[in-house]
């Protein structure tokens, strides 16, 4: 464990405040007039998943959980559970959808994907800059379309809706951005 200091939290770190873990969503630095700055935050506990804000003094000190990642194999999605498989050792893991979040939009079956571990508990995972997903479902085509300002909705194998170009069609595998969830180019 490293401390740094409350005013160098950034989002998406994971903290440990008492005896839990949380991911920092959101954070604003304020400076109120002639009163000591502070650091108002968002959070989210990693194994509950509920919500919740802290305040910390700028001159707070913050234990920053450390990580240890590994390269996963992800299997398959049970309910609420996403199984993934440990390239090295076959064990199999299963993670939570809460600890996954919005990231499970970009995840298919087979794919390699690198899992965040504290201690051993999974804690989360890091998705590749971009991910080639097939479109399942989208309007046809418009002949003759130029790639000009017009775009159209596209389902996706995983149920992420992106907007394409009028040139994609159903069947066509796209390239999509997994931090903004944008289309990229077709792949």
């Amino acid at each position: 464990m490293s401390s740094i200091q409350a005013t160098r939290l950034r989002k998406s770190m994971l903290i440990k405040l008492g005896e839990d873990l949380y991911r920092v969503l959101d954070l604003t630095h304020l400076t109120p007039g002639n009163k000591r700055g502070f650091v108002q935050s968002k959070l989210r506990n990693v194994r509950s998943g509920t919500l919740s804000d802290h305040k910390f003094r700028s001159e707070d000190s913050v234990e920053r959980a450390t990580l240890d990642e590994r390269e996963m194999q992800y299997l398959y999605r049970d309910g609420d559970l996403f199984h993934f498989m440990d390239t090295t050792t076959f064990e199999q893991i299963h993670i939570a959808a809460e600890s996954i979040g919005d990231a499970a939009n970009f995840i298919v079956p087979d794919a390699i994907i690198r899992v965040a571990f504290y201690e051993v508990e999974p804690v989360g995972i890091d998705l590749p800059p971009t991910v080639d997903l097939k479109v399942e479902d989208t309007v046809p085509g418009i002949k003759g379309a130029t790639a000009s300002a017009q775009v159209k909705p596209a389902r996706l194998e995983t149920g992420l809706v992106v907007q394409v170009p009028p040139f994609i069609n159903t069947g066509d595998v796209v390239r999509v951005n997994t931090e903004t969830g944008e289309y990229q180019s077709r792949a």
